[in-house]
């Protein structure tokens, strides 16, 4: 076969861009509103068959002019550049996936994770404690917030010390960098044992590793747990990086693992006024195939109704997934002191407890208000919870780390930065 020819010189190929591609994305305000930065051109308004040719070019943008209705864009350099289209996957990988995160075991040794957690192999890396940080330095230095909502993405969870052991307070947090999803439970939820529980969350009992809500479609991404009170005896909060568990599946067991991220698996909850169900796989993938979310929830999960050989390769499946999730490699145990708030991502971490020495049910317990955030042990386990989602802690993320930064770069949605507008 004949090599393909040279790419004629000033040609959009020879920029590296098709022609509709610069005219989708052209900077003039003819284009783009100047004020909002969004885009004013719909694609079945830019003529078929287009044609570009860089017309002129200086130190830091070029203008193309279009075929055949002759308009013109300038495009900065760098923006060009920094937009190349051969810049292979990691360019446009999905930050919520494996790809944008660090798989973590547990380590040995009683130090945190470094300062650059980038590792040559993510899936080895060794976490040695929930990156945490002051709740008042949290509040005080935007970059401590920064780097705590940074170990939530990352590692999928941060830990906040000292935060104020009373009620409420747990919204408080989540309202630092995003809004609470309030569901069936409410804004909060009290995890403490009850004389009537409808879940055995409010129980004593040891809980496995599970995420939160599997039967809720879209299901909460994010979850926050605030210690009032904790037990005198048991109760050690565990998380589990289900990402990391995710990939050694695969790994050990390619064909379960593509079982379980085929087959979609129903979920429920119900109680005397709610009644919540989904049906989605345990191990959900992005559309490039990387892992994009796990769900395993044994308690709320409900009877596979499938073809006889597809039931029983879903629970060999189920049971490969959920021994490699049991494994101490995959979980880090914590205790959560008075004033200790938990923010984890989750779609990807699984968490547990294990048991606790019960006290009086709910009704004979103080109010939280009156324990004081030193008085640890009182055996009355307490702890607050409320949802939130990922998209609001991104987002304040990017704007802090943009803030810092202002050489940072401009969102997607404004002009190309060192454009100059110019109209057709």
């Amino acid at each position: 076969m004949a090599p393909a020819p040279a790419p004629a010189p000033g040609s959009s190929r020879a920029l590296g861009f098709p022609a509709v591609w610069l005219r989708h994305n052209c900077p003039c305000p003819d284009c783009r509103d100047p004020v909002t930065g969004q885009r004013l051109v719909d694609i079945t308004q830019i003529p078929n068959g287009l044609g570009a040719t860089v017309t002129a070019e200086f130190p830091d943008s070029i203008e193309v002019t279009f075929t055949p209705d002759g308009h013109r864009s300038v495009f900065s350099r760098a923006w060009l550049a920094a937009s190349a289209l051969d810049a292979g996957a990691e360019a446009d990988a999905d930050l919520r996936t494996e790809d944008g995160k660090v798989l973590w075991r547990t380590a040995s040794l009683a130090a945190g994770p470094p300062a650059d957690p980038s590792v040559s192999d993510p899936s080895q890396f060794e976490l040695a404690a929930v990156p945490a940080a002051d709740w008042a330095g949290y509040l005080a230095d935007d970059s401590v917030r920064e780097s705590v909502l940074d170990a939530v993405v990352r590692y999928g969870a941060g830990l906040l010390r000292g935060v104020p052991a009373t009620e409420g307070m747990v919204t408080a947090v989540a309202e630092t960098f995003g809004y609470v999803r309030e569901t069936n439970y409410g804004r909060i939820f009290d995890v403490r044992v009850v004389a009537d529980p409808a879940n055995l969350a409010f129980t004593s009992r040891a809980i496995a590793p599970h995420t939160d809500n599997p039967y809720r479609d879209p299901v909460p991404t994010l979850q926050l747990l605030h210690c009032l009170r904790d037990a005198s005896a048991g109760g050690e909060t565990v998380v589990v990086d289900g990402f990391a568990a995710a990939a050694a599946l695969r790994d050990a067991d390619p064909v379960s693992f593509g079982v379980l991220t085929s087959t979609p698996i129903p979920f429920a909850y119900v109680d005397k006024e709610t009644s919540l169900t989904a049906c989605q796989p345990l191990i959900a993938l992005s559309p490039r195939g990387r892992i994009a979310c796990v769900r395993l929830n044994n308690r709320s999960m409900q009877p596979v109704r499938l073809p006889y050989a597809e039931a029983e390769a879903v629970y060999a499946a189920y049971r490969a997934w959920t021994a490699i999730v049991a494994r101490p490699e995959f979980a880090f145990g914590l205790r959560l002191a008075p004033g200790d708030c938990l923010i984890f991502d989750n779609t990807r971490i699984l968490h547990a407890r294990t048991a606790f020495a019960a006290s009086p049910p709910a009704s004979a317990f103080p109010p939280a208000s009156a324990c004081s955030g030193e008085s640890g042990g009182s055996g009355e386990r307490h702890l607050q919870g409320c949802y939130a989602d990922l998209d609001g802690l991104l987002s304040t993320r990017a704007a802090l780390r943009r803030a810092q930064s202002p050489t940072a770069p401009a969102p997607a949605s404004t002009s190309p930065p060192g454009s100059t507008p110019t109209r057709g």
